[in-house]
């Protein structure tokens, strides 16, 4: 099954700041590659102490890199036409939809689903569905909250979850994993 792992670091709050994305392309439920990129946030240089303290991304990382306008056209290869899978679906996919409308830039063709979510139909009876605690119970290593890292954290976590249910297509995707595929727009 094939599908693009997203991730998003925010410099403030607010969902219009990334300041870092990675992604991760699975095809044939092999990750074969992932990449990230530092941006330079609309409200360079603010940034929030609490978000740092997240992430570790600081101003003086992203002064000389591109701003989300620059780097849409490298990233949209990545999501246009693909099925998306982030671990807190609702966070990412809100930061990439107000991003896109704060620099009017229209919604690429894609369909997502949350890897939290449907780990939560997999993998019954947990306490905890973050990333960090799945990732640690299938001795998946990563290093959290830097994006690159958390996209192939979860795909290796997705592919585990279609294998476990035995899930092969979209088709069957929201009957075996418990979850629905939604359409970015």
């Amino acid at each position: 099954m094939d599908f693009v792992t997203i991730d998003f670091e925010t410099a403030t709050p607010q969902r219009d700041s990334p300041c870092e994305v990675g992604v991760t392309v699975v095809r044939g439920k092999q990750l074969v590659e992932t990449r990230s990129w530092l941006i330079k946030p609309l409200y360079y240089p603010h940034f929030s102490s609490f978000n740092v303290a997240v992430h570790g991304i600081r101003p003086s990382d992203v002064k000389d890199q591109p701003d989300f306008r620059e780097l849409w056209p490298v990233l949209l290869p990545y999501l246009e036409g693909q099925f998306l899978i982030a671990h807190n679906a609702s966070f990412d996919m809100n930061v990439l939809r107000k991003t896109l409308a704060t620099y009017n830039i229209p919604l690429p063709e894609a369909r997502y689903a949350g890897s939290l979510k449907f780990s939560k139909s997999v993998w019954k009876g947990m306490s905890r569905y973050d990333l960090k605690t799945l990732c640690n119970l299938h001795r998946i290593d990563f290093l959290h909250h830097r994006a690159a890292s958390d996209a192939h954290a979860c795909a290796a976590l997705s592919v585990k979850a279609l294998d476990l249910t035995g899930t092969t297509s979209e088709e069957e995707f929201s009957v075996k994993m418990g979850s629905k595929i939604s359409r970015l727009c």
